[in-house]
């Protein structure tokens, strides 16, 4: 295995083709601003490295970082490189992440807008994200003690499971499929419109008009916060454990609510029943 440390890489296409290397303690940083340093590589090892030009990571094969940097001058660090393991480091280049497959992060730090897209696995613990349109168009993801800062994210996902997560983010799940979510708190406005096949469950969710257009939806044991307008021209059955500010226009199903502010049921084709327990009123 060939070995670089402690040296400094600045020329375009630094360790193009790299097979078997590890990187420790390295920078790719300098006045020539060249792109690419490890680009088609496989079997690389990166430790203690910064990095502060774009494109590093692209078409690689098996790639270890671990307590590397990647600043925000680090423009689209990974793309199209499958069996990435990330542990202890810093992404903060936009796009960090596009086009990639079985991949793992842990006990990192995203601030990345636009990160995440078209992956195929990806298993994410113990992280920090700042992204608008995190995750976007992704399969088979599980999340565990994340937390999320940024708008429109989780959008055409499918085959995910989050656990223990928190997340600030408005337009969240947005068409999303086949999607888990035990155990957290999601906030923000519009959630989960158009999805199919969510759950939520022992969760908190926060925010004006959540839950709208959707098929197959499901809430186990969740509390619900300042939710006006919630399930408007939705399949959803529903335990709801605290109140709810508004209901409108359930298409159809079962929601149980201690209590409901308002229920608003003027569209012929509402068929979804509302069971209130404060009243023993079902509807």
């Amino acid at each position: 295995m060939d070995i670089y440390k402690n040296q400094t890489f600045d020329e375009e296409r630094a360790l193009y083709g790299a097979r078997g290397v590890q990187v420790l303690s390295c920078r790719f940083d300098g006045p020539a601003d060249g792109e690419s340093a490890l680009k088609e590589s496989r079997d690389v090892e990166v430790r203690d490295s910064y990095f502060n030009l774009r494109y590093p990571f692209w078409h690689d094969t098996n790639l270890r970082i671990q307590n590397s940097e990647m600043t925000e001058l680090c423009r689209a660090a990974l793309w199209y490189s499958e069996g990435v393991q990330i542990s202890d480091s810093r992404l903060h280049g936009i796009k960090a992440l596009r086009e990639c497959a079985d991949v793992t992060i842990k006990n990192s730090d995203i601030i990345s807008p636009e990160f995440g897209w078209s992956v195929r696995g990806i298993t994410m613990k113990n992280s920090n994200a700042e992204s608008e349109y995190f995750m976007m168009r992704s399969e088979n993801l599980s999340f565990d003690n994340v937390t999320l800062k940024g708008k429109y994210s989780f959008q055409y996902i499918t085959d995910a499971v989050f656990t223990n997560c928190e997340f600030d983010t408005k337009d969240a799940f947005w068409h999303a499929k086949n999607v888990l979510v035990k155990d957290s708190v999601i906030k923000g406005e519009y959630l989960a419109w158009y999805s199919e096949n969510v759950t939520f469950e022992n969760c908190t969710i926060i925010g004006t008009q959540p839950m709208c257009y959707c098929k197959g939806l499901k809430l186990v044991n969740c509390r619900m916060i300042d939710t006006d307008l919630s399930f408007e021209k939705s399949e959803v059955t529903a335990s709801i454990t605290t109140s709810v500010d508004s209901i409108k226009n359930p298409k159809s199903g079962m929601i149980i609510v201690p209590d409901v502010k308002e229920i608003i049921m003027d569209d012929p084709e509402a068929k979804g029943q509302i069971c209130v327990e404060k009243t023993a009123i079902c509807a």
